[in-house]
């Protein structure tokens, strides 16, 4: 700011009348208490130690530094600091909060803001498949339908986010649930979270809805990393079905083996290869690509009860060593793709993203 001008800075709801520093980001002005900001943070504390000049023009009677933030940043991180950060349920839009927290607690080495925020992604974009599997419950709503943009903000910002930051142990999930949509929607990319603009001599919040929302894109390679992983994910489940279902022989021990070579079992192998395949066709469009919920579906029809024979709703006939072994090999190949996840999408190498 070449000329500080006060009469051109909005105030922000961060503004005490007993505060006694003002931080200035861009056009935005707050108020605060120099001990609050200190208190947490060192780097705060060495900041206010710098001497000012002596003819420094003061605001509102109060000395004033600026700060090379985004004014919506440094917003949320004063809220954080001063009434708390709290999340009651997952919700996609807690992500503008978080990012902006997590950004500038880092920068200002505010342990506790960061460690906080550091929880709640590594809760919504977990490390462990049992972590993954809690998690897509919490997409589901009262009445079954599974929503995760409600709960959980678009895959690319928190990618994005990621890379910035080095947060580089949630990047698997995260590509994970990318790699989920179709490639229509990967390469049309995801728009940021509207900024807090405060225009010049407004002291209230408003969000300009005229701004056109800036997007982020996948350059050019990593479209190609995930359409690769994604590629990888479909294999991965196409083999498993022909191995598991369709050429999958009865068990040595299976109770059906003298009737009729077993065709009971078998017919329940075709009949939860059939059902698995409308489901990725039809009610489950769009989960294609999604191999760790497709084949928890198998380990889910061997124990339903809801199917209709022509007469009476009744499980499938499949004995009870079949479905054991069948359950087993299920449970293991999603321990297998969970661990395979990070090579389907080359993350031993760092990605980057493009924003425009």
């Amino acid at each position: 700011m070449a000329t500080f001008n006060p009469s051109k800075l909005a105030r922000s709801d961060m503004w005490f009348d007993d505060g006694n520093i003002i931080l200035v980001a861009e056009h935005v002005a707050s108020k605060v208490h120099r001990g609050q900001l200190e208190r947490h943070s060192d780097i705060f504390q060495d900041l206010f130690s710098v001497p000012q000049p002596d003819n420094q023009v003061l605001f509102d009677n109060c000395a004033w530094v600026q700060l090379h933030d985004s004014p919506s940043d440094l917003l949320y991180l004063l809220r954080a600091l001063y009434d708390g950060l709290y999340f009651e349920l997952p919700s996609s839009n807690d992500f503008p909060i978080i990012s902006a927290v997590l950004r500038l607690s880092t920068k200002y080495m505010i342990d506790h803001l960061r460690r906080r925020c550091l929880l709640r992604l590594h809760s919504d974009w977990p490390v462990t498949l049992d972590g993954w599997d809690a998690r897509e419950g919490l997409a589901i709503d009262d009445d079954g339908r599974y929503n995760p943009r409600d709960t959980y903000p678009h895959p690319l910002l928190v990618i994005s986010l990621a890379l910035e930051l080095g947060i580089d142990n949630i990047l698997p999930s995260a590509y994970y649930d990318l790699a989920r949509y179709g490639p229509c929607r990967i390469l049309s990319g995801a728009p940021f979270p509207p900024p807090l603009l405060f225009p010049p001599g407004e002291s209230s919040e408003i969000k300009d809805t005229t701004v056109e929302p800036q997007l982020v894109k996948l350059d050019y390679d990593d479209l190609r990393v995930v359409f690769l992983g994604r590629e990888s994910a479909q294999r991965h489940l196409a083999e498993f079905i022909e191995r598991e279902l369709v050429s999958r022989p009865i068990s040595p021990g299976c109770a059906n083996k003298h009737n009729d070579d077993g065709r009971v079992c078998l017919q329940s192998f075709y009949y939860i290869m059939l059902n698995l395949l409308r489901a990725i066709g039809g009610l489950t469009h769009g989960r294609d690509a999604d191999p760790l919920y497709s084949i928890s579906q198998i380990i889910d029809m061997v124990t339903r009860t809801d199917f209709y024979d022509g007469v009476t709703l009744c499980s499938l006939k499949i004995c009870a060593t079949c479905k054991g072994e069948l359950t087993t090999s299920a449970e293991n190949e999603r321990i297998e793709i969970w661990e395979r996840i990070p090579d389907w999408f080359g993350l031993e190498k760092r990605k980057f993203i493009e924003t425009i």
